[in-house]
């Protein structure tokens, strides 16, 4: 990599992305739309491609949904997650049976065969953490009375995907499905024991970095996120979902200097994460697939939306609550993209990469305006 033209590179997206971040604010929209578009103007095929600083915006955009769930844990204690995950273990049902439908019945209807309806259903059943993370904060609802059921909801997604991933990953590959399963049990086990005793772990965190300067508060912090997060996804549960639980064993002094510390660190990554969709495949590939992109998206959007709407409704809030907790959980991102790497690598089919893509799309940039207007 040519160091120069990768920082001259990196300069022209940042500033890109500060002059579309303006415009979006003065114009009283979401940024999330205008920073996917500028990933299609600069990734594979687009009108800019960029290529030595590609591999700096992959790591970025990673550090850029650590520190989106890692601060939005830091919102939030062990005991009203777990408060929250256990009303609405039900609702966790209802969002895996309804939300596997659009991408299964498409797997089918494409000719893909059961496995690939099978990624195609995992593709549409889970919800994108770090979009959602993003347009909570930016929109002031962390303190909302929905926020704690999305949580709940996407901690649970996890913990499916947490089994469902490495079964998957195995039986493409021509293994065994028992030795996937058990991989993936012993990581949503993991994860609900970490539920369980992250107050323990807080309390010791709060004792060792109460009385330290900022500057290693932040060192210490960002090498924790960091380890956590790629101990997490090692154990084939998702970085983000780490990072949240490690925010959510943080709490009290040690919270508040972390949110004002890490919020302009937060900003600038969390733009990459949303710059390095766009990389993923060129703008003329989504053409061919269009179409039944747009009837998943459509398909899934709907399903989506009844699963956060009944689960709102269950939980005794408002109209206007369950609107919002339904037109939330429609954005889909870095799980699905996920997904149709597997599948794609496995010779599911040449055109699953490219409408996943276009499928992630629509529903992130739908799904930003629709949360962002829709009241």
């Amino acid at each position: 990599m040519e160091i120069d033209l990768a920082l001259i590179e990196l300069g022209v997206i940042m500033l890109t992305l500060a002059v579309l971040g303006r415009l979006a604010v003065r114009a009283g929209l979401p940024t999330i739309p205008f920073f996917l578009i500028a990933g299609l103007f600069f990734g594979n095929g687009g009108v800019i491609p960029v290529d030595e600083a590609q591999p700096f915006i992959e790591i970025g955009a990673s550090l850029g949904v650590i520190f989106l769930l890692f601060m939005l844990g830091l919102e939030y204690t062990p005991q009203e997650l777990n408060d929250s995950m256990k009303r609405n273990v039900g609702a966790g049902v209802i969002d895996i049976f309804l939300n596997f439908i659009p991408g299964v019945v498409l797997g089918i209807v494409l000719g893909w065969g059961v496995l690939g309806a099978v990624v195609l259903g995992g593709v549409t059943y889970v919800s994108s953490s770090g979009i959602i993370a993003k347009l909570l904060t930016d929109l002031g609802r962390l303190g909302n009375r929905e926020t704690p059921l999305i949580l709940s909801l996407l901690v649970i997604e996890d913990l499916v995907m947490a089994i469902f991933l490495p079964v998957l990953a195995v039986v493409l590959a021509g293994g065994s499905a028992i030795s996937g399963a058990i991989s993936g049990t012993v990581a949503a086990a993991i994860v609900l024991i970490v539920l369980t005793t992250s107050r323990k772990f807080g309390g010791v965190l709060e004792r060792l970095l109460g009385h330290v300067s900022n500057e290693l508060m932040l060192i210490t912090l960002l090498g924790l996120a960091t380890l956590v997060a790629g101990l997490a996804e090692y154990i084939h549960v998702s970085y983000a979902i780490g990072a949240f639980l490690l925010g959510i064993a943080i709490s009290g002094q040690i919270a508040e200097r972390a949110r004002e510390m890490l919020q302009p660190l937060r900003d600038s990554f969390a733009a990459l994460f949303f710059v390095y969709f766009g990389f993923e495949v060129a703008p003329s590939a989504l053409a061919n697939v269009a179409i039944p992109a747009l009837c998943l998206a459509l398909a899934s959007a709907f399903t989506k939306f009844i699963t956060g709407w009944w689960s709102a409704k269950r939980a005794g809030l408002s109209p206007k609550g369950a609107r919002r907790t339904a037109l939330t959980l429609i954005p889909r991102g870095e799980f699905s993209i996920v997904l149709a790497g597997i599948g794609a690598s496995n010779g599911i089919n040449s055109d699953l990469g490219p409408l996943v893509v276009a499928y992630v799309l629509m529903l992130a940039i739908g799904g930003s305006m629709a949360v962002r207007f829709v009241k």
